[in-house]
């Protein structure tokens, strides 16, 4: 399945300074997008759309960025870690259909949170790009334990499956 990446970094963003391949976070996000696919199958069908192949926009900003985001779509006044905008959903969900949508992230967030945790960046990064990915494909922590759990858990496969991969390079 095809994928197309289109990735921006905002200038806020402490990515600027991180030393971070852009090349390198595209072909991440890429295979995280396919591995989420395949371990959440049932959802994944409905979501991605034609078999031609899926879009997915990544969007690397700062709090202050992320701040206005997180009030103006879920009125919380403080900025977050990763925010998920389908673009399958709604009074327009079948515009474009290979179109899955937009996944936002704080690096500064990302940054303290992988500071905090013993991570790097980049293993951050993977984490909050899984994480929203998986929101693209359905999946809502947010309604439950259940689904909690269940979004947990191919959290865990997506991150074993990119580890692998990583480690036959």
């Amino acid at each position: 399945m095809p994928v197309r990446i289109l990735t921006r970094i905002a200038t806020d963003s402490k990515l600027k300074t991180g030393g971070l391949k852009i090349a390198r976070l595209e072909r991440r996000i890429a295979f995280i997008l396919k591995a989420a696919i395949e371990a959440g199958a049932t959802r994944a069908a409905r979501a991605v759309g034609p078999p031609g192949g899926a879009e997915l926009s990544v969007a690397l900003i700062g709090d202050s960025e992320m701040r206005q985001l997180n009030l103006d779509y879920r009125g919380v006044d403080r900025p977050t870690d990763v925010l998920a905008f389908s673009q399958t959903e709604g009074e327009f969900g079948d515009v474009a259909p290979d179109m899955l949508g937009d996944v936002v992230v704080s690096v500064d967030t990302a940054l303290r949170q992988a500071d905090q945790a013993g991570l790097a960046l980049e293993e951050e990064l993977d984490l909050l790009i899984i994480h929203g990915v998986l929101h693209l494909l359905g999946y809502d922590h947010e309604k439950g334990a259940d689904e909690e759990k269940k979004m947990k858990g191919l959290e865990n496969e997506v991150l074993s499956a990119l580890n692998e991969a990583d480690n036959l390079q």
